[in-house]
């Protein structure tokens, strides 16, 4: 990945929802002027979600999510409505298609608008295929517009027809504050000398620096600060050739001891990880929970959360690092539980306290979906910089962005 490209975790995305061949994927079509997914007449051609990374003239970068329709049946059915309601925890803005003015079909379709709203993401009621209707669709909006209370926007993919009020649409419905976050928030400005002690070890293969140092490195470079980087080792050296201390250093987690220690007064300390606590997460909610370890029982119950699906190395730092500092702080008879990617338990019950990466690989939807359900069952949770800050007791001199 170049420094100039768009991950997809940091991607609008906008996700298609529908019942079977209610033109989901020609919609997609129509909206990026591309074949990017597969149309047919056959009932659940588009199984597990598809992803696909595009350039949306007057949004940017975005990822369009076509999923498999939520009334598809049998057991393999069942997955794929699975899969579909898992892609609506990540969705920024939900185009729910109605095709049908049947009650059955539109109580699925409303039970989605429904859930949308609940979970405050910005949703559009999309009356599809409107050139196979006698009355160009006028009672099925009618029907939809009474129903959600919303302004439903006409389309016809065939024949290109209210394309572009819908995207107009979805510009219009641009979440609050896209565009506006930042990584390294109010820590600092342009001119600052910002050190980045960058430890290379197995997590970063030879040649390469993870996606939160390259996400950093470019956002730092962006604001016009002045950056210097080194590893761990080098540290001493780093700071003896500034003349003057920087005004921020920022670690790799892992580094927290051995940085805090040698860093200058003068100098304000953070972590990638912390960094993005608040970038893709509930900072606020992380730190407040982080304060709650030590009263945490001595049969705790903690569950890491990996958003990678990497293959465990030795010395992961979610499997091996952390808990080793847990253990060393809290004993040995608490349990560790790991998940991996979109593995993630609905149900929490028996979680005492929950830990999770830095999520650079997940959108800012998905992970707030998971603080919204470990704030509803009342379940702490932080991630990995922050609990690592907790552990080793200087929290309270790591900067937090805001």
């Amino acid at each position: 990945m170049s420094l100039n490209d768009t991950p997809r975790a940091n991607r609008l995305h906008i996700g298609l929802y529908g019942r079977r061949n209610s033109g989901k994927s020609s919609l997609l079509n129509a909206l990026t002027g591309q074949s990017v997914a597969t149309v047919s007449d056959v009932a659940g051609t588009t199984t597990d979600p598809v992803y696909k990374a595009m350039e949306l003239h007057g949004i940017g970068p975005v990822v369009f999510i076509d999923t498999a329709g939520f009334d598809d049946v049998g057991k393999l059915g069942r997955l794929r409505v699975e899969k579909t309601e898992q892609a609506a925890k990540e969705t920024d803005i939900a185009l729910v298609l109605f095709a049908d003015e049947a009650d059955e079909t539109m109580e699925r379709e409303l039970a989605w608008v429904k859930w949308f709203q609940k979970a405050k993401t910005p949703v559009i009621p999309v009356v599809s295929q409107i050139d196979t209707m006698d009355d160009g669709g006028a009672r099925l909006l009618m029907l939809v517009r009474n129903a959600t209370r919303l302004e439903p926007v006409a389309v016809s993919a065939a024949e290109k027809q209210g394309i572009d009020r819908l995207r107009g649409e979805m510009i219009r419905q641009l979440p609050e504050g896209y565009e506006q976050e930042s990584i390294t928030g109010d820590l600092c400005s342009a001119g600052d000398v910002v050190l980045l002690v960058m430890p290379q070890d197995i997590q970063a293969p030879k040649g390469r620096l993870i996606l939160p140092q390259v996400q950093t490195l470019r956002e730092l470079l962006d604001k016009k600060c002045l950056v210097m980087s080194c590893t761990t080792d080098k540290l001493d050296e780093t700071l003896s050739a500034l003349r003057q201390p920087p005004a921020l250093i920022i670690t790799d987690s892992q580094a927290f001891r051995t940085v805090h220690a040698k860093k200058p007064a003068e100098s304000r300390l953070t972590s990638f990880s912390v960094l993005f606590a608040g970038y893709k997460g509930d900072i606020d909610y992380f730190a407040a929970s982080a304060k709650q370890l030590t009263a945490l029982p001595r049969n705790a119950h903690i569950l890491i959360a990996e958003a990678c699906t990497h293959r465990p190395l030795s010395e992961d730092i979610g499997r091996v690092k952390i808990p080793r500092l847990l253990m060393k702080r809290l004993g040995k008879d608490i349990r560790i539980d790991v998940t991996a990617g979109r593995d993630f338990p609905e149900d929490l019950s028996g979680v005492d306290y929950v830990i999770h990466c830095g999520a650079c690989m997940f959108n800012r939807k998905y992970v707030l979906s998971r603080v919204e359900e470990c704030r509803r069952q009342h379940v702490p949770m932080s991630n990995y910089g922050i609990t690592i800050a907790a552990l080793l007791g200087i929290l309270d001199d790591v900067e937090l962005p805001h």
